[in-house]
């Protein structure tokens, strides 16, 4: 449902670059050794032929020079600065020829001190090394040196020391051949080279596999981060960053779609009854079942929780609603957690692009109204409305609001009568909460308890009306009214921990009977969470508070859930007691309330009483109570005994 390749792509392209980075940075020093390596070797070559060089010398200097010299004793003298004698010229000219015969000797200088040539292979009397030279110097004054002057010569030039007196009396220039030493060298070199050349190849394999498998594993793991940073774990679905991005760049090429918020019903009740594990198997089961209904073009995303997102390109409201309606069913489909078959609702709520807006936030919001629309409602599946427009935002404002409006006491009870039929004596009241607000003036709960319901200001709310209307109830059997007092409550008050403790705390503070006490639940509040319901609702009713169903027949209770519970009343809801003496379907649904109160031991209510006429019906009909415009509009209790219509019921 998501494009994921085309995201994996420029992590492999980035993992290309890497490994070829890699790989060019470990032939560098791969390169670099193989060249110091080499260049020891040659080092070490070239001192191998200096040393062979002066240990040749040496060898020449003693066997063939010195005894050619010792021929002609040169006497205490140092120097051979005269030159040489006939036979000691014979002598060194017979061992030079024979040296150079066998190739064991280029050249051959012997030199007095001043650098005169006293001897020389080929008869010069000139050239050589200038006398200046460090190497000749040093050889003047018994310190040999030899130097490979290119790449087939060594020179070696150092003092000849006459036997006879064992002091130096010249410098002896030789020139040794270089190039056996070279060819040693060069086959030695190959050798190594090779050897060398081998195990750096396999370095570099070696480098370069590690360079493959790390660029490799960081590459996947750059993928892995990204994957995560964008999907949901548990169901794999893109999130909430996903959607937004991919929604963003959708909205931004334009055209017509639906961006849809999708809330799944009694999660809460599953995670508190099966286990947080079943959770989130429900969790994957119904992403899996939204994402096998939706087309190829179509995006589904997990926000968060049991809340989703959907995006529908280029799909009208009758398009989208349709599909939504194929996801519903299977979303609703049975399913079995660990063993338990249950099956869940979702309300879906609907904006259209760029009919509702053309930001996703903008749209986001409205989407999450008619989402909430549908979660109050039967139809689980609403399109955003204008009627519907700001609420999410000025619910904000309203709760502000109403938490200084409850700090200040700005909040008054009226009182609506409930009349008993046939005879029309008030038997009850109901208790509606009013908000006389300091700039908007009175305010019918319509215009702020669907903010409250909607965040936990719901409760203290309760609770005011609860203490307040305990008051006025002792307020008006002190003047002889023993009227019974009906509180509703919603099914946030149902869900709070100790919420029957609390009204029971409320009774015995106020001192009045149990009995005298109503609470008023609706329809689908007991439909929400049947199990915590049924818990408050059983507590509050063995300690003698009735409790009643309102609303009847306008939202989706399993008539099971009704089976178990302790009901006092069944309120027939307004929108069938109307017309109820002309149309005949509200009829047959009126008459089989009746029958279904009675049979659960309950008296039936009939709202939105307005005519005499209605009143007769009901009556004859069966029914125990009624309350409507017809005996009294909602006021302070003070002013019900003085209404006049409640007066002509009674005669």
């Amino acid at each position: 449902m998501w494009p994921r390749r085309a995201s994996r792509r420029p992590h492999v392209r980035n993992g290309s670059r890497l490994f070829v980075t890699y790989a060019a940075a470990s032939l560098v020093p791969v390169v670099a050794l193989g060249a110091l390596v080499f260049e020891g070797y040659r080092q070490d070559a070239a001192e191998q032929g200096r040393e062979q060089g002066l240990a040749q010398a040496a060898m020449i200097a003693e066997m063939a020079v010195a005894p050619s010299l010792n021929a002609g004793y040169i006497g205490a003298s140092t120097s051979i600065e005269d030159g040489l004698t006939a036979a000691q010229s014979e002598g060194m000219h017979d061992s030079t020829e024979q040296a150079i015969f066998r190739g064991s000797l280029l050249r051959l200088r012997l030199r007095a001190f001043s650098g005169r040539v006293i001897f020389s292979d080929d008869g010069s009397t000139s050239g050589g090394v200038p006398v200046t030279d460090p190497d000749f110097q040093a050889a003047a004054a018994g310190q040999p040196r030899a130097e490979v002057i290119d790449t087939e010569v060594i020179r070696v030039l150092r003092p000849q020391v006459a036997s006879a007196s064992g002091q130096s009396v010249g410098v002896l220039e030789v020139y040794l051949p270089y190039q056996a030493v070279a060819d040693r060298f060069h086959a030695q070199v190959s050798r190594t080279w090779w050897r060398i050349g081998a195990g750096l190849a396999a370095l570099y394999l070696v480098l370069a596999v590690l360079a493959w498998w790390t660029t490799r594993s960081l590459s996947r793991y750059a993928a892995r981060q990204e994957y995560q940073a964008l999907h949901d774990t548990l169901t794999g679905l893109p999130n909430r960053a996903a959607f937004r991005t991919h929604a963003e760049a959708v909205l931004a090429k334009g055209g017509t779609g639906a961006i849809v918020l999708v809330d799944l019903n009694r999660f809460k009740e599953v995670n508190d009854t099966l286990g947080h594990h079943a959770g989130d198997e429900l969790l994957r089961v119904v992403a899996d079942r939204m994402s096998a209904a939706l087309g190829p073009d179509d995006r589904l995303a997990r926000l968060g929780g049991d809340e989703f997102a959907m995006l529908l390109p280029r799909r009208d409201a009758a398009s989208a609603v349709a599909l939504l309606a194929e996801v519903r069913d299977r979303v609703c489909a049975e399913m079995v957690l660990d063993g338990v078959p249950l099956s869940i609702e979702a309300a879906f709520g609907v904006a259209l692009y760029p009919a509702h807006g053309t930001g996703v936030e903008e749209l986001k919001q409205r989407a999450d109204s008619a989402m909430y629309q549908g979660k109050r409602g039967t139809n689980g599946i609403v399109v955003y409305s204008g009627a519907t427009a700001g609420q999410p935002h000025q619910w904000l404002v309203v709760q502000a609001e109403l938490r200084h409006a409850l700090e200040r006491d700005e909040l008054i009870l009226h009182y609506q009568p409930k009349v008993a039929l046939p005879g029309g004596d008030v038997c009850g009241v109901e208790a509606l909460v009013r908000w006389q607000h300091p700039e908007r003036g009175l305010l019918p709960p319509g215009e702020f308890l669907p903010a409250a319901e909607h965040s936990g200001l719901i409760v203290p709310l309760t609770e005011w009306v609860l203490r307040r209307a305990l008051a006025d109830q002792l307020g008006w059997t002190a003047t002889g009214h023993d009227w019974a007092l009906s509180v509703n409550v919603s099914a946030r008050n149902l869900e709070v921990p100790g919420f029957a403790g609390l009204v029971l705390d409320l009774l015995a503070e106020a001192g009045i009977p149990s009995h005298r006490l109503v609470l008023e639940v609706t329809e689908t509040a007991l439909a929400a969470d049947a199990d915590e319901a049924a818990r408050a609702v059983a507590e509050l009713s063995a300690a003698g508070v009735g409790v009643s169903v309102d609303d009847f027949g306008t939202g989706y209770t399993n008539l099971s859930h009704l089976r178990g519970l302790p009901i006092t009343e069944i309120k027939i809801d307004r929108s069938f007691v109307t017309d109820v003496v002309r149309d005949p379907e509200s009829q047959a649904i009126v008459r089989s309330v009746i029958e279904l109160a009675h049979g659960l031991g309950s008296r039936a209510t009939a709202e939105g009483v307005e005519t005499e006429e209605v009143r007769r019906w009901l009556a004859d009909a069966g029914c125990d109570e009624a309350q409507g415009y017809l005996f009294s509009r909602p006021v302070p209790w003070t002013q019900i005994s003085a209404q006049p219509h409640l007066e002509g019921v009674s005669r």
